[in-house]
């Protein structure tokens, strides 16, 4: 599909940029990381896969609590910062793509994807979700960390949304207006805890596979 090509083409290019600055960009999002650990509660957890892992912020914060994590991702660049960061004999780095990733069913105890759904088209999207739920172990849990909307506050919607779609790519405008639970149980993720973040510009979403 020539969208899927250009989204591929389109990753490579953005986050070979970005990768240098990315840390200072996302500064805003730090904070969340240890938020989503938190309410993400791993306890018996063994094994933890991070998708979309970036420069290794959410994958540090579950390894410095002691839990062994992959984090993976498709930008070589981005993941040499992780790569550098990295103090922890408990995490390791790969390059890989999240709809086709090469481990066996029922690997991770949890899996967790942090600001990467509203980058994707569609498409891949739906198979980033499908690979995610056949890694995880049935009844294991799926963290989902993205961009959302206030529910009630029509006000806080509209700045919120016309704010976010000034610096977010093309794909963030379709995304935060689809009904991601919906598209979640279709992959056999069962929602079982929400929690509003960034003032309700984002939302983490705690679930079990089905």
């Amino acid at each position: 599909m020539d969208e899927e090509k250009e989204y591929y083409s389109l990753i490579k290019k953005v986050f070979d940029i970005l990768a240098p600055f990315y840390d200072v960009v996302t500064m805003p999002f730090s904070r969340i990381r240890d938020k989503v650990f938190n309410f993400t509660d791993p306890r018996n957890a063994s094994k933890i896969l991070d998708i979309a892992t970036g420069t290794g912020k959410q994958a540090f914060a579950f390894a410095k609590q002691g839990y062994d994590v992959i984090g993976i991702d498709l930008s070589e660049a981005m993941l040499k910062v992780a790569n550098k960061k990295n103090k922890f004999g408990n995490l390791k780095f790969e390059v890989a793509d999240a709809t086709n990733l090469r481990f066996e069913d029922n690997s991770f105890d949890i899996s967790c994807m942090s600001f990467a759904l509203h980058d994707m088209p569609l498409s891949i999207r739906e198979k980033a979700l499908q690979e995610m739920v056949r890694v995880t172990k049935t009844r294991g849990m799926i963290v989902i960390v993205d961009y959302a909307l206030p529910k009630k506050n029509k006000i806080s919607r509209f700045l919120i949304f016309h704010f976010v779609n000034l610096y977010e790519g093309k794909y963030y405008s379709n995304f935060v207006k689809s009904d991601l639970e919906t598209l979640l149980r279709k992959t056999g993720i069962e929602i079982k805890e929400e929690l509003p973040v960034l003032l309700g510009a984002g939302k983490i979403l705690k679930g079990i596979k089905i």
